[in-house]
Parts: structure tokens; sequence; C-alpha cells
């Protein structure tokens, strides 16, 4: 009788779900070509004063970010993952490493540097998941501390970013995001969702790089080509003295996330 009980309840979840969406869907407009245009154009990532550099395997979970990792002393990875070598090499350049996911048991690897508490981050706190504010500040660091954030959260993203004070992002020098719904921006509700997120991150970043993650493909919204899922690297703005354009995508340092699919290259759109 009881999994009965569980099971009703798991339908009638997904069915409240479905309904939310589609009123939703409704409550706001479907974005015009040109919207996605200008959403795309504010995302396109620029060259810096700062070279790229690769940090983490060679597959998924390696990731390029600004070479200005001087002063930066903390690393907060939501996200954790089969690999745990991005974390190590943060450590190996003398960060203090904190480490969130309530889906794995700890880290991929042993280390004693690592401090791994098993939540998801979200918009509250409650029962498995903690905010990234609760996070931070339950480390007691030093306020004048340099961050570093990385975050993948299978979607979560949007909700875990949206309810943050600017203030608490700025911390933040250097931010790596992997999003996970970018192929529905065509859909009114979650292209307002990715608006929201993105809009925020830029008040005190600039894009420095995108990497399409090669799992899920390409969706072609009103003739625009856009990956379903894409790792972007933001570079807090006051340390960026020179802007120049982007030639051309993938990066000589970029690799796959999954081996044995093909390779996915950005369009032009994204960085032309």
């Amino acid at each position: 009788m009881s999994q009965v009980l569980s099971f009703n309840k798991v339908k009638l979840k997904s069915f409240l779900k479905r309904i939310k969406y589609y009123i939703l869907q409704r409550v706001y407009a479907t974005p015009s070509k040109e919207q996605l245009r200008s959403f795309i154009d504010e995302l396109k990532p620029v060259k810096t004063n700062f070279n790229l550099i690769r940090l983490g395997g060679e597959l998924d979970g390696g990731y390029l970010i600004p070479d200005d990792l001087i002063g930066v002393n903390v690393c907060f990875s939501a996200g954790v993952g089969p690999s745990s070598d991005f974390e190590k090499d943060c450590a190996d350049r003398g960060m203090k490493i904190y480490m969130a996911d309530a889906s794995v048991s700890g880290p991929a690897i042993k280390d004693e540097r690592f401090n791994f508490i098993k939540k998801f981050i979200g918009p509250k706190n409650r029962k498995d998941f903690i905010t990234l504010e609760k996070w931070v500040s339950s480390t007691k660091m030093d306020s004048e501390n340099e961050l570093l954030l990385q975050m993948d959260i299978e979607g979560h993203e949007y909700a875990a970013i949206a309810g943050l004070l600017p203030e608490l992002l700025k911390k933040f020098r250097v931010i790596i995001l992997e999003v996970h719904r970018l192929g529905a921006i065509g859909f009114p509700y979650f292209y307002q969702q990715n608006k929201t997120m993105f809009d925020k991150l830029n008040l005190h970043h600039q894009c420095v790089h995108i990497h399409p993650n090669n799992c899920c493909g390409v969706r072609t919204i009103k003739g625009l080509d856009v990956p379903v899922a894409a790792e972007f690297t933001f570079l807090r703005k006051d340390r960026i003295s020179k802007i120049d354009r982007i030639e051309g995508l993938p990066h000589p340092l970029d690799r796959k996330n999954i081996a044995r699919k093909e390779n996915l290259d950005l369009s032009e759109i994204w960085y032309r």
C-alpha cells in the first residue's frame, strides 16, 4: 500500500510540475529572433589581458579560466561529479577547497585539503539543499578573500543564482558555470530564466569563454544554432584592462566533454 501511495505521489508531483510550466509558458511572451540575437550578443566572450589556461582533466570536469589566480585563495565547487581534478589543481595553487553535492558520498579524490558537504546548492535551505549564500557564510572565512566559483548543478543554477545578492556574486573573481537549459531559450519561461540569470552575472562579470558540451547536441531556434548545454567562464570586470575580439572557437585548450561522442563546435553567432 505504501508503495502505491509513493508512486501516486510521484505522479501527482510530475503532473503539477507540467501544469506549472504550462501556466508559466503563457505568462511570458515568446522571444523574437531579435531578442534571441540580443541575448546572445550580451554573452559573446572577449579576449582580455589574461590568457586562458586549463585546470582539471582532459574530458568533462576540465575548464578554461583566465590566468588571473594570484590572490584567489578559496574555491567553491558546486556539483562534484566523477572527477575532482579541477579542485585538486586549484588546491595545488594554494586555494582552500569547499565542495557540495548531495548525489555523491564525497569527492572522487581523497584529499585532506577538500572540505565536502553532502548538499545540493539551490534557492532555499531545505532538506538536501543549501543556498550559496549560506554555504559561503558557513565557512566563516575572511570577508576580504578572493573567491572562485565552479557550478555544475544540473539545472538548479537558475534559481540558485537568481536569488543571490549582486554583492555576493561580486566576491567571486572567476565564475565557471555549466548551463543546462540553454537549448530551451526559444520557450518563453526558459528564455526568461536564462535572461534573468545572465543579466545578474553580467552586472559585474564579463564572459571570457564558452565551451559547448558535446553531451546533448544543438537546437536551431528561429534560425540560430544554440547548444543544449554549455560551459561559460566569467571574469570580474574590475580585473579587465584590455578587451579584444575573439577570432575563433574552439580554443586550442578546449577538449570534448564526452570522449565517445563527436566534437561540438560553437556557431559563429556566439562570438563573431
